[in-house]
Parts: C-alpha cells; sequence; structure tokens
C-alpha cells in the first residue's frame, strides 16, 4: 500500500506539472500583437471591428490579410467583439471538440469576404 504513496520522481512529476500548467486557448486581441500574429502566420482567422476611428488604422490589415492568406471579416462594431477596447481580434488555435464548427465558418467568411473581390 506504501507504493501507492511516494513521492513522484522528477520526469513524471515534471510532465504532470507541465500538463496542468497548459496556457488555455483565448481570442488574441489588440492591433499590434494581431498584426504580428499576422506576419508570423500564426493567425487563423481576423475579424475586424468596422466603427474604428481613425478608419487608417485597420485599412492596411485587409492587405496584409489577403498578401498572407489568412481569413478576415469586419463586423458591426466594436460591441461585438465582446471585447470593451479592442478593434481587432484573431484566432490562433481552437478547441478540438470546436475545429468542425470553426472550419465552417472560416468557409462561409471566405467565400463572404476574401474570394468574393478577386
Amino acid at each position: 500500500m506504501l507504493l501507492n504513496y511516494r513521492p513522484e520522481d522528477k520526469a513524471p512529476r515534471k510532465e504532470h506539472l507541465l500538463k496542468k500548467a497548459k496556457k488555455p486557448i483565448v481570442v488574441k486581441y489588440g492591433l499590434n500583437h494581431v498584426t504580428y500574429l499576422i506576419e508570423q502566420n500564426k493567425a487563423q482567422l481576423v475579424i475586424i471591428a468596422h466603427d474604428v476611428d481613425p478608419i487608417e488604422l485597420v485599412v492596411w490589415l485587409l492587405a496584409l490579410c489577403r498578401k498572407v492568406e489568412i481569413p478576415y471579416c469586419i463586423v458591426k462594431g466594436k460591441a461585438c467583439l465582446g471585447v470593451k477596447s479592442a478593434s481587432v481580434l484573431c484566432f490562433t488555435t481552437v478547441k478540438s471538440e470546436d475545429k468542425l464548427e470553426f472550419s465552417r465558418i472560416l468557409e462561409a467568411i471566405k467565400a463572404n469576404f476574401n474570394d468574393k473581390y478577386d
């Protein structure tokens, strides 16, 4: 019975702690951070608010997304983004249970925004 309560060895303990401390999957936001992720080709989907003032802050972002071939969409208002002051956000990773729904959303966005004016 005492074998079940012995301390963990270094390797299994380190693996156990790393698994426990894994970063959660979250949406990335902020113009500078999203731009960096697009340039590094880590962004999977970019969402831009239409009511950014001045609009010149995000106009060039569309061209950058087209150049790197990252899907983007424009939503009505910053309030739809869910973050108080963000004008742009992006997905870098998606949970495994949401991959099918995310791929459907990507196809719809590509058809309505990216491929519409090519």
